[in-house]
């Protein structure tokens, strides 16, 4: 069993307040419960949106092409000629 002990608070009108205790009512739950419930769904959705690049599926194609061509780096090859600093041993 998970202890509560956190708490939100948070001002809203009377029309709102009344649909949430209807829907909770209607669903057989505290407002709490309900209110908790549809505010983890919602953050859910954020979350894995925000997990997820979307895009159209020809600019993924151009990418994932561009990633097979090597780009000149001479600023990377002349740092790579250079001797190291640190040697393993």
């Amino acid at each position: 069993m998970t202890i509560k002990e956190a708490r939100v608070e948070f001002r809203l009108d009377a029309e709102s307040k009344a649909r949430i205790e209807r829907a909770a009512m209607l669903n057989r739950e505290s407002v709490s419960a309900f209110v908790v419930d549809a505010a983890t769904a919602a953050a859910d959705r954020v979350l894995a949106r925000a997990d997820v690049t979307m895009m159209p599926a020809e600019q993924f194609d151009e990418l994932f092409a561009s990633l097979e061509t090597a780009d000149e780096a001479p600023a990377l090859a002349h740092l790579g000629k250079r001797g190291r600093r640190y040697v393993r041993k």
